[in-house]
């Protein structure tokens, strides 16, 4: 199955668990489209079905895994590099789009925090649902070194437009940002996966700029 109709699927069967009042298939396809926009190249939907496969891997962990689902959907759904405020935008909308699928208000407040938790990737400790969201959108930087440098690349090429020694300033800055964090990783299974591999990624990646 092409990967835009599994993500489909997936999408339907998610809003339909959830208890959706509406056919949630016109706007899963208006989601995929979002995901798909040119101006992307590592925030695609190769990227979300990734973050889906990461959440559904550590979702033993959640206290509610179908919101951090839901949140993973969302959390790049708007993406411009040359704009800020990306994140807050992408929780406005998860608001809009599950208030119309006729969510509860609960979960739908869930999923918009969720969702402005992936600015800093810092949630705050005993909070499942943000650890296992910020783990999965976290876990490219613990693949190997192959699988780092395309990610590298993928974000250098969505930032064309920024000339190189700005983009090195910048970039050096989210890596150090990174880097601070009191753990880069909070569920026990991501952990214990990636920590070293990233921390590796990172510091090599930091070295370079």
């Amino acid at each position: 199955m092409p990967i835009t109709e599994d993500l489909l699927a997936d999408w339907t069967a998610l809003l339909h668990r959830c208890g959706t009042t509406a056919d949630p298939e016109p706007y899963g396809r208006e989601l995929l489209h979002r995901w798909a926009e040119p101006q992307r190249r590592y925030h695609t939907t190769d990227h979300l079905h990734a973050v889906l496969r990461h959440v559904d891997a550590l979702a033993g962990h959640a206290a509610d895994p179908d919101a951090v689902r839901l949140a993973a959907w969302f959390h790049d759904a708007v993406y411009r590099p040359d704009r800020s405020e990306n994140e807050q935008r992408s929780a406005a909308l998860a608001v809009r789009a599950l208030t119309a699928a006729g969510l509860p208000a609960e979960r739908v407040a869930e999923v918009e925090r969720l969702v402005l938790l992936t600015v800093t990737h810092d949630p705050a400790p005993g909070d499942r649902d943000g650890e296992v969201l910020c783990d999965a959108d976290l876990a490219v930087l613990g693949g190997t070194p192959e699988a780092y440098a395309a990610y590298t690349a993928a974000v250098r090429e969505e930032y064309a437009f920024v000339p190189e020694p700005d983009f090195r300033v910048g970039r050096a800055a989210v890596l150090r940002q990174l880097l601070a964090l009191p753990a880069l990783y909070r569920t026990p299974a991501a952990r214990e996966r990636f920590t070293e591999a990233a921390r590796a990624n990172l510091t090599a990646e930091l070295d370079t700029l």
